[in-house]
């Protein structure tokens, strides 16, 4: 009588056709320019540095893949954005064997032992980059200044270190904004600090370049704009009435804003869509505690950064969110505790 077969599912049952090779892809395509203005910035250290990341991240993911009998996952993208973020918050100058052991550790711990993407509970990278901060604290703080001449065909010794040798730093060494600040109460340019004229990581200088990557995203709805903007509200409004109380002591909103890595987390990282809160009021809770962290560390902490930690902190504090605020049924009522 019937010819047709009835097919029963789960919702959602209308899809907008978005894959997550897809939605990875799109995400490469806006952490591009960042990509090219850090080459721009450091030469061809920078580049040698994202390359390594890159490359350890892809071989880890499929090497393991093959290891435990499965198909390689690879042509999903997230193996590329894993090592792509990683080399990004580096020091441009960081020896490429450590870079690689980050992009192994990215991948075997931060993503494969959870059970690979989508079940990874902290963000791959930032697991990765934890690691190296702990194993090798002197190199991961080791920064080089921006724009030098001879970048485009000079390698430093310290980027070409010998595997598990002491790396040696030649030339110009720098500080970071954050680190003027922390120990010597020197501010940067706002304007120099927006595009992006300092020393820093490889990827979190030019913080307008980042705003225009979570913008893209967001509006083709690739990313959840409220994640980044609640990170950026909480640290704008705690700095700003820690600058009114002692303008001496805490720098402006501003500076704590375009400074260090924080644009980059806030847009590429801390809206890892797994390690997130699924709901519009537990990702404002999320920002709003990265937020905080970000400027307790920065400011009362022994390190300059914090923005790794509160991320990873708030990753932890996810299914915690996610459990205590759920959105009501429909067609139900609130019910008095």
């Amino acid at each position: 009588m019937f010819s047709k077969t009835l097919h029963i599912s789960t919702s959602p049952h209308i899809r907008q056709g978005m894959s997550t090779d897809m939605i990875m892809r799109n995400v490469v395509y806006a952490m591009m320019p960042l990509v090219v203005f850090s080459v721009v910035s450091f030469g061809l250290n920078a580049l040698l540095v994202i390359i390594t990341a890159v490359a350890s991240s892809v071989l880890t993911e499929h090497a393991l893949c093959r290891w435990s009998g499965k198909s390689s996952t690879v042509s999903d993208w997230s193996a590329v954005i894993t090592g792509i973020l990683l080399g990004l918050t580096l020091p441009p100058i960081f020896p490429l064997w450590m870079t690689f052991l980050g992009g192994v550790v990215s991948i075997a711990i931060g993503k494969f032992v959870f059970g690979g993407l989508g079940s990874n509970a902290f963000n791959p990278a930032l697991v990765g980059r934890a690691f190296l901060q702990a194993a090798f604290p002197v190199a991961i703080t080791t920064w080089h200044p921006s724009f030098l001449e001879g970048r485009f065909y000079s390698i430093s010794k310290s980027v070409a270190a010998f595997p598990f040798s002491t790396p040696v730093v030649d030339g110009i060494s720098g500080a970071t904004p954050l680190s003027a600040f922390k120990f010597d109460k020197v501010t940067a340019d706002t304007a120099d600090l927006a595009f992006g004229f300092i020393s820093g990581s490889t990827g979190e200088t030019s913080a307008v370049l980042i705003i225009l990557g979570g913008i893209y995203l967001a509006v083709r709805k690739m990313m959840n704009w409220r994640i980044p903007v609640a990170i950026l509200t909480s640290v704008f409004v705690l700095s700003w009435i820690l600058h009114i109380i002692d303008n001496q002591v805490y720098p402006s909103p501003e500076f704590m804003l375009f400074s260090g890595g924080l644009m980059l987390g806030a847009v590429f990282m801390a809206t890892d869509m797994v390690g997130s809160p699924i709901t519009p009021r537990g990702v404002v809770v999320y920002g709003a505690f990265i937020g905080l962290v970000v400027v307790v560390i920065r400011i009362w902490g022994g390190l300059p950064e914090g923005v790794m930690y509160a991320i990873l902190l708030g990753n932890a504090l996810t299914p915690h969110i996610d459990n205590l605020i759920r959105p009501r049924v429909y067609g139900t009522k609130k019910t008095k505790s």
